[in-house]
């Protein structure tokens, strides 16, 4: 049995915890929101693809959400406010 995720989910590479609006550029599997979390930007390839995962992206993320892109790593992110826990790929 193949579990090709399980390392995202067991953070075998890693996590980076993020909680200053300093921008974070890295390789990031997910991306898991500790607290009400506002973004100014989440970056694939070097470019904002924020409004891609967050369908009102000036909203605050709540809590506990996880984001992770199908089959691309995230390159960056930037926060407004709040905290995440980057899980590094």
């Amino acid at each position: 049995m193949s579990l090709p995720n399980l390392d995202k989910l067991v953070a075998t590479k890693g996590t980076k915890l993020v909680n200053d609006t300093t921008e974070v550029t890295a390789s990031i599997a997910g991306i898991f929101v500790l607290e009400d979390t506002v973004f100014t930007s989440i970056k694939v390839g070097g470019s904002d693809a924020k409004s891609t995962y967050i369908t009102t992206p000036a909203t605050a993320i709540k809590g506990g959400a996880l984001i992770t892109g199908a089959g691309v790593l995230f390159s960056g992110v930037k926060l407004t406010s709040g905290s995440v826990n980057l899980i590094l790929g």
